[in-house]
């Protein structure tokens, strides 16, 4: 057992996994330079020490080339981890992903597999509108596509190597602020979600949630950063007599939908929280099914705390008033009662 950053976790998966299948490599930009970082967050830092240039391949800038390099090495019979340095660039990638990854086994009837995983950090951390955006909603909406969101460093690890093995593309989605506040590349105001890793083989079965804490007033349901929002939320509720439970999908696509409808039926009251913008987000798909599937065990309206309707901000103050927050969860939370 080892205590390990999520950025250390994600590094130890793919060692493992490239150690435990030869098809299986990476590539990405500046993943393997000699001196460098190891790609944009030190994920794959002293990898290509260890398995050379032939797996671990820097690529020119061209997200375009990435993915389509992945897609057809993956249809080829090898399983390609690739890494784009800012989620905002998987716009550069959407025809591959959309139209060809997603949907190859669709129209092979089942002949053709594409096995890839794409890593893809997200998040607002004071990078301006093109390298602050949480893309996750987007690509829920393509069905044939895998999406997971990490919020440890254990489900980190263990999501990998089930993504890894999987034999349709999965998408993974790791914010920024969680990578670890440590070491050359951490973010300012990065959290530091160390946690136990097992050393020995192990995976987080994709399409599994979690419930981080138990509680029977109100359902809070996060991903990545606003898992630790709703927790700290959570905690504070409690001292005014209002018991939380907050769940963590960790899987996006598929959603573990009976572990939130059940903690709703128990509840009576969720509320979502999601760093994304509210139209057409996320959060509002999780609020829909629970209307369709368990509206009459609601006491109260459910709701969805989500950034507004605008690209993420660059100024700080701005920055703080886009973003979910702990308080707005408190706020939002009390008014059901």
């Amino acid at each position: 057992m080892a205590m390990l950053t999520i950025a250390e976790a994600l590094r130890e998966g793919i060692r493992e996994e490239m150690m435990r299948d030869p098809r299986v490599f990476c590539l990405g930009e500046d993943i393997g330079i000699s001196g460098g970082f190891g790609g944009a967050f030190t994920v794959t830092l002293g990898l290509s020490d260890q398995f050379g240039h032939e797996r671990i391949l820097d690529t020119p800038i061209s997200e375009i080339g990435i993915a389509g390099v992945a897609i057809g090495a993956a249809m080829a019979g090898l399983r390609p981890i690739a890494d784009v340095q800012y989620g905002d660039f998987l716009f550069c990638m959407m025809d591959q992903l959309a139209n060809q990854a997603a949907k190859m086994t669709y129209m092979s009837g089942g002949t053709v597999a594409v096995p890839m995983v794409m890593r893809a950090p997200v998040g607002s951390t004071r990078r301006g509108t093109q390298h602050a955006q949480s893309l996750e909603a987007f690509f829920t909406h393509v069905p044939g596509l895998k999406i997971v969101a990490p919020s440890t460093a254990y489900d980190a690890k263990g999501l990998l190597k089930a993504a890894v093995r999987d034999d349709n593309p999965v998408l993974i989605f790791e914010h920024k602020l969680l990578y670890g506040s440590k070491g050359a590349r951490s973010e300012k105001g990065a959290l530091s979600p160390i946690g136990e890793v097992p050393d020995e083989d192990y995976i987080v079965p994709i399409g599994k949630g979690i419930i981080r804490r138990e509680g029977t007033d109100v359902t809070i349901v996060g991903k990545l950063t606003t898992v630790y929002m709703a927790l700290a939320a959570a905690e504070e509720l409690a001292k005014s007599g209002i018991s939380a439970e907050v769940i963590d999908p960790r899987t996006l696509v598929p959603l573990d939908k009976e572990l939130i409808l059940s903690s709703v039926r128990k509840t009576g009251r969720l509320v979502v929280v999601e760093e994304d913008n509210k139209t057409g987000g996320w959060a509002g798909d999780i609020l829909a099914t629970v209307a369709e599937e368990a509206f009459f065990y609601l006491d109260a309206p459910v709701k969805r705390i989500s950034a507004p309707d605008t690209p993420p901000p660059f100024a700080p103050v701005m920055e703080a008033y886009y973003l979910p927050s702990a308080e707005k969860i408190i706020q939002t939370v009390k008014s059901l009662f």
